[in-house]
């Protein structure tokens, strides 16, 4: 089962006047795609600037398409999107 991690960074300095707004939508959003089995997990960074996700049975490009749709994706100072490989020993 493959997997691919998405570092999330926000641009806190310049938040809009509506980001609770913008919150809340990411927040159903990211829900529906964990009701439809894609999202493994997210992590908020402790930071409060971003999070971590991590995506199963998703193609990179398919995880970058997916990540431009987030609410909280207009207000991004940096992503990266990894693909990951299990070891097979452990």
């Amino acid at each position: 089962m493959n997997r691919v991690l998405v570092i999330l960074t926000i641009d806190t300095a310049n938040l809009p006047a509506n980001f609770q707004e913008i919150l809340q939508h990411e927040r159903e959003v990211v829900k529906a795609w964990k009701e439809q089995g894609f999202l493994d997990q997210l992590f908020l960074r402790q930071t409060k600037n971003g999070a971590v996700l991590i995506f199963k049975e998703k193609s990179m490009e398919e995880v970058e398409q997916l990540m431009t749709t987030l609410p909280l994706y207009q207000l991004k100072k940096s992503i990266e999107i990894l693909p990951l490989i299990k070891d097979s020993e452990i």
